[in-house]
């Protein structure tokens, strides 16, 4: 029997505690979720970075097509795309996607020890659910939520939850506390994947910022693509795992 362990932000993350473990980082608006959608949409990889700055030397060295986008407490960053789906799927095709945020891409990177590294989201959880039961239901999987400049986010507590609910419906495992009260918390919410990110502090920042409600219901659509993202510590690359 495996056991599933959770961490409730980036700023939480041991990376020498990483090792040996399964880790699954969660940044449901958006990064784990752009990241779900490029890969779906044709990218070759996904490139997490920790800054603009990081983004920027990348991409000056890296010698096959590839697209830059990032956002900085909530704002597209000067000279880069926007990081939301509508944004990218028309360009990301066949091109590597250089990827900065303000916290998923670097909870991406801070757990780069762990053994085997997944991003995931409510676009893929499900699939994501099957995949760690076949590869890895006797180890120990430690779901990162990234949160938002260390402070708890209640969308990636969520996302979190969807994947355990998945996880426990088709294996056996031991859940630490931070997990089960995960579970409870999704199994409980009466309210729609939208409504509930929708009424999040980060999901009503973002519309304050004129952004359209359309992508959060994007994003909120359980199950809708098949992507199972890892990441290759050696590349530094997120790719789609092929079955």
């Amino acid at each position: 029997m495996g056991n599933i362990q959770l961490i409730f932000k980036k700023e939480d993350i041991q990376p020498d505690q990483m090792k040996g473990k399964i880790a699954v980082v969660f940044d449901v608006l958006f990064a784990t979720s752009t990241i779900t959608a490029a890969l779906a949409d044709g990218a070759t990889s996904v490139i997490p970075v920790y800054d603009k700055a990081q983004a920027r030397e990348k991409a000056k060295t890296f010698e096959e097509a590839y697209v830059l986008a990032g956002e900085e407490q909530g704002r597209t960053i000067e000279g880069f795309h926007h990081p939301l789906r509508t944004f990218l799927n028309p360009i990301v095709k066949g091109r590597h996607l250089i990827l900065s945020t303000t916290n998923g891409t670097v909870a991406v990177n801070r757990s780069a020890q762990a053994d085997h590294l997944y991003t995931s989201s409510l676009l893929n959880n499900r699939e994501m659910a099957k995949h760690l039961i076949e590869h890895h239901a006797e180890e120990t999987i430690v779901l990162v939520c990234s949160g938002t400049s260390g402070h708890f986010t209640m969308e990636d507590f969520y996302g979190a939850g969807s994947l355990i609910s998945y996880l426990v419906e088709m294996g056996e495992f031991e859940l630490s506390d931070s997990a089960q009260t995960a579970l409870l918390f999704y199994s409980g919410i009466p309210q729609s994947p939208f409504q509930l990110l929708r009424a999040t502090k980060i999901g009503q920042i973002l519309l304050g910022f004129g952004m359209d409600e359309q992508e959060i219901k994007f994003v909120a659509q359980e199950g809708l693509f098949h992507v199972i993202s890892k990441y290759d510590s050696s590349t530094g690359q997120i790719r789609e795992v092929e079955r």
